[in-house]
């Protein structure tokens, strides 16, 4: 938190992230710093996969709460480009959608649309949250990740949502 910019919180959930875990991680570490430069990791590689195979993803988000940082920096990067705060604003208003096309998400792309114009009208709070209906293995949000990712978000139940409580 700072006085007079805004408030950043982090929340993560994780299922398996034992001291048994962590350990067996920090072993896995020393192994693998101990190999020659150069040298075949791929048993270590197969084995951090395995230890992954641990985790679970039950929950995160990141929320920005707003005490006027964010009016500043538009007003700012305005001045820079010979522009008012609110034009920037608008003008951010107008990518988000463009940027988000890329993720082929329409419903995921309709919410953070929404939400940053709603924030950048009113900066209050900004808040992005993964909230699956069920624990996701790290290892399936690994193979969604390379096979398909633009699903992650759905896998994930990703949302974003601003000036809420």
């Amino acid at each position: 938190s700072v006085e007079n910019a805004g408030t950043l919180g982090m929340t993560f959930n994780l299922g398996g992230y034992t001291l048994d875990f962590i350990k067996s991680l920090q072993e896995m570490q020393k192994k693998m710093a101990a190999q020659p430069e150069g040298a075949d990791n791929s048993a270590q590689g197969m084995a951090m996969l395995g230890l992954l195979q641990q985790l679970s993803f039950n929950s995160a988000s990141i929320r920005f709460d707003d005490d006027s940082l964010t009016n500043k920096v538009l007003d700012y990067v305005g001045k820079q480009q010979g522009m008012s705060g609110k034009d920037i604003a608008n003008q951010a208003k107008a990518i988000v959608p463009f940027g988000m096309a890329q993720l082929n998400n329409p419903e995921l792309t309709a919410q953070v649309t929404a939400a940053v114009s709603k924030f950048l009208d009113d900066p209050k709070s900004l808040e992005i949250s993964a909230e699956p209906p069920a624990s996701v293995p790290f290892a399936l949000i690994m193979a969604g990740a390379m096979s398909n990712p633009l699903d992650l978000p759905k896998t994930l139940g990703v949302t974003v949502k601003a000036n809420e409580d």
